[in-house]
């Protein structure tokens, strides 16, 4: 068997409760100050304590900081007991250049909640691959600043041992049909770069959920042909699409040609969703990674069918 597919028994962080500290890190773009000061003050409006680095606003051209700096961060608000879960400032690039380097020993013997999407992608599917660890692809600091919804549901959500189950409307049903497996995926770009490293999931049988941003659909035609190729398309037992957006955070003014792209490249008895509330729009509907989870088309429902935290 390869070894990227080498499944785990999971491990369910503790639940987010209020008086909990949280870690800010921002492990791939630069974050400005205000982002820091304003979703500081958001994060504590819920009864949560914050921490992070100093030094979490250095620049490095298009990077928060070195790569050791950015590692650095990581490692230290990880292994500090006190702190219950952690949450990323930003995506934007940089994640990949230190995934090799994390501790995933650190990791898995002192699970916590990690929380972000975009570049965070990455780091999500790889933590959960390499430790067996439920992540959480959600907002980040910088999108609870416009996201009110989100700002509330990413404490209740995680503040309980299991997410309600998601009935999203508005929700087209390309193809109908059940499909049941290990919900993974997230960014497709991201995602798409996680192939012939080890750290891609195990993908026979799972649930992939992608979105993207800023990428033409020529682009995601691309990636998604590519992921056919390699024979990774067809182990998939259903597939949802997000929010694929333009740099203005529209809708991608051809993202019915990235549907009808979905739908040829996969099998007939293969669901597949879209227009799910989940990317880097206003709605972006927290989802575990590494958690099984049904896909009822005739319901339009995502149900989980276990616990993502623990009490």
């Amino acid at each position: 068997m390869n070894a990227a597919y080498i499944t785990k028994q999971s491990i369910k962080p503790p639940v987010l409760k209020k008086g909990d500290s949280i870690g800010i890190i921002a492990p791939a773009g630069p974050v400005a100050p205000e982002v820091i000061a304003q979703g500081t003050s958001l994060l504590q409006g819920f009864g949560l304590e914050v921490s992070y680095c100093v030094d979490i606003i250095e620049l490095n051209n298009y990077l928060a900081g070195s790569d050791e700096r950015r590692l650095k961060e990581f490692h230290k608000l990880w292994a500090d007991p006190g702190i219950t879960a952690i949450i990323a400032a930003r995506g934007g690039f940089g994640t990949s250049r230190i995934i090799e380097h994390l501790d995933y020993d650190l990791i898995g013997q002192r699970p916590k909640i990690l929380i972000g999407f975009s570049d965070l992608t990455i780091m999500l599917n790889t933590i959960f691959q390499k430790t067996g660890l439920i992540t959480f692809h959600g907002p980040m600091l910088c999108t609870l600043l416009r996201d009110e919804a989100g700002r509330s549901e990413i404490f209740n959500q995680l503040s309980r041992p299991c997410l309600e189950e998601i009935k999203a409307r508005p929700l087209e049903i390309l193809r109908g049909g059940s499909a049941e497996g290990t919900l993974i995926g997230g960014n497709l770009t991201c995602f798409q770069h996680l192939t012939g490293t080890g750290c891609m999931p195990e993908c026979k049988g799972a649930i992939l959920f992608i979105e993207d941003i800023n990428e033409p659909a020529y682009q995601i035609d691309r990636t998604l042909t590519h992921l056919k190729m390699i024979g990774l398309l067809d182990r998939f037992s259903g597939i949802i699409l997000g929010q694929f957006l333009d740099s203005d955070l529209q809708l991608q003014p051809d993202y019915e040609l990235i549907w009808q792209r979905v739908l040829e490249l996969t099998a007939d008895n293969i669901p597949v969703w879209a227009d799910f509330p989940v990317g880097h729009g206003r709605k972006n509907q927290i989802l575990p990674i590494g958690i099984k989870a049904v896909m009822d088309s005739n319901a339009g429902i995502l149900r989980f069918l276990e616990s993502c935290c623990s009490v």
